[in-house]
């Protein structure tokens, strides 16, 4: 089984370290980063970057895709190697996957048209341009497209998938072998948890709506 991670300038870590923690540990696997050229891909911060090993024309059909979100998903909108390979790749995948503002390239591609998907909660309502219905729910399963929503809930994404293909018993051995047992200081983790002035000011820095 080969898994896909498509990474781009401007990507946002977790996003795709999250979904390779999980699903790497499934047996028998192949987990490799893409991105339109091989070489080193730069996070939004800049202080980061990820190897991508192989370019997607060197990855014709992977089993499982996962597509990053991030600032740099904004401009990748209409950029056709990458449309035109996720519609490839997505004729024999066995998973089409994203994470975060993942989502929107893939509804951008033509991929979650009338489909029920998430994305991050500021960009959540951009999905309906696309002929997607969103939701907001941490991760949504229809058919065999799976998103999640923002930056962490990639590692939910991954999990919940590893239970899905492998059983809920490895997918519990593989929560504990990462120790993963969430217990967040504050309860600010959503809109509808966190203060409203917070909400705001995160509003108000959005880089939404999109073109």
């Amino acid at each position: 089984m080969q898994i896909a991670i498509v990474v781009y300038d401007r990507f946002t870590a977790l996003d795709v370290v999250g979904p390779y923690e999980m699903l790497s540990r499934l047996p028998d696997t192949e987990t490799v980063f893409v991105a339109e050229e091989t070489g080193p891909v730069r996070t939004e911060t800049g202080f980061l970057a990820v190897t991508a090993d192989k370019s997607l024309a060197e990855v014709p059909s992977p089993d499982i895709v996962v597509v990053s979100g991030g600032p740099g998903q904004s401009a990748l909108m209409e950029h056709t190697p990458l449309l035109d390979w996720l519609r490839a790749v997505d004729a024999t995948s066995t998973w089409t996957t994203s994470v975060c503002t993942g989502s929107l390239l893939l509804a951008a591609a033509g991929l979650l048209e009338g489909r029920r998907a998430t994305s991050h909660w500021l960009a959540l309502e951009q999905l309906r341009q696309f002929g997607a219905e969103p939701t907001g729910e941490r991760v949504v399963f229809d058919g065999k497209y799976v998103t999640a929503a923002g930056v962490s809930s990639g590692i939910d994404m991954g999990l919940t998938l590893v239970g899905r293909i492998a059983g809920d018993e490895f997918a519990q051995a593989v929560q504990l072998g990462t120790e993963y047992d969430p217990q967040p200081p504050y309860e600010a983790g959503s809109p509808g948890k966190a203060p409203e002035h917070i909400v705001g000011l995160l509003r108000e820095r959005s880089r939404f709506i999109l073109k």
